[in-house]
């Protein structure tokens, strides 16, 4: 392997691990600042789901940068715009099904405590490897087969004595409820991901973080767009100054808050598709498992929350799935390596 080749692999893997602290930050403070919007006193669904992708704007500071940075280097005219028609398309078609998917998360968030909906949540794994297997043509070892049935049966045991669990003053149908969107939330985002993976592979055009980024800006904002929708219905933009006046921490906090959740957010998205990009819709999935623990362990230190014996046993089937998987992973590559080294020194292999 050349210097080059080294160099070429050595920052991509280092662009990899930057997306994965983006993607923590955001898989991490997203669930727990939308959460506080709740208990302290909001109750727009619509609202809530719609900061998920709103801070969209923020993506064009990058663009911008690295627009200037194109036009610098180039003495010929520069494309402001990179995405093509067809990215484009299926960019838009991914945001809709993402601002559903945003509602279905939100509502999930507003009827149940923020360790039981990390944990449904971590079924997504599961999904998202069903549908890279069929999309992407993601291969399984006996490995990864044992990460999904693990997660599988963690959300299964989850939902047993759900009732323990159920905030106060909170119906059994409105748990029910949540908990069953939840799950069909990480059912779709499971789908999300190799879809954003294969729009990579048949883009037909080249590939570059830039794309990416214009590829997450068109994603959000049409998310943005169908929970506008949402809100119009609900006539939640009238609801804000008056729900800003009765929150609980006051309304300049209140304002805090829901800038905080859209920029926040916006962390989550860049991390995902960022990580996708450099790796695997698969592992992007995984990376979101993985940060199980630490959203667990800030919900019960912030907000208090309980964690029943269900929760614990949930949790332990996670991170046995998640070690699962990267254990197999790791001898994959160790196998690869070794084959690739022999064809290197077979005789009458190397190149003339």
């Amino acid at each position: 392997m050349n210097i080059q080749t080294t160099t070429t692999s050595a920052m991509k893997r280092t662009l990899l691990i930057i997306n994965c602290i983006i993607l923590a930050i955001g898989n991490c403070g997203g669930p727990l600042v939308m959460r506080l919007y709740f208990i302290r006193g909001g109750k727009r669904i619509w609202f809530s789901s719609w900061l998920e992708t709103g801070g969209w704007p923020i993506v064009l500071i990058p663009l911008l940068v690295a627009y200037i940075r194109r036009r610098s280097r180039s003495n010929s005219p520069t494309k402001l715009i990179l995405i093509k028609p067809r990215v484009f398309t299926a960019a838009a078609v991914i945001g809709v099904l993402t601002g559903l998917d945003d509602y279905l998360y939100a509502y999930g968030v507003a009827k149940l405590p923020v360790s039981t909906s990390a944990l449904l949540t971590a079924t997504q794994l599961a999904f998202t490897a069903v549908f890279a297997f069929f999309m992407v043509k993601q291969k399984f070892t006996a490995y990864s087969v044992n990460a999904v049935i693990l997660l599988t049966v963690g959300a299964v045991v989850l939902g047993l004595h759900t009732s323990s669990d159920r905030p106060e003053g909170e119906s059994s149908g409105e748990y029910l409820l949540g908990f069953l969107l939840t799950l069909a939330g990480a059912a779709l985002y499971g789908l999300i991901l190799p879809m954003v993976e294969l729009t990579y592979k048949k883009a037909k055009q080249a590939l570059s973080y830039t794309l990416v980024l214009e590829m997450q800006l068109v994603i959000c904002f049409f998310a943005t767009a169908f929970c506008t929708v949402g809100m119009l219905i609900n006539n939640d933009f009238q609801a804000i100054g008056r729900e800003a006046k009765v929150y609980e921490l006051g309304d300049t906090k209140y304002y805090l808050v829901i800038v905080w959740s859209a920029i926040i957010w916006q962390c989550f998205f860049m991390g995902a598709i960022g990580v996708i990009f450099y790796s695997s819709s698969l592992l992007s999935a995984i990376v979101i498992t993985v940060l199980l623990p630490v959203t667990e362990l800030l919900a019960v230190i912030f907000y208090h929350e309980k964690f029943q014996a269900e929760k614990g046993i949930s949790l332990f089937l996670s991170l046995w799935g998640f070690i699962s998987y990267f254990y197999g992973d790791i001898k994959h590559n160790k196998k690869k390596n070794s084959d690739a080294m022999e064809t290197e020194l077979t005789p009458g292999c190397a190149d003339p």
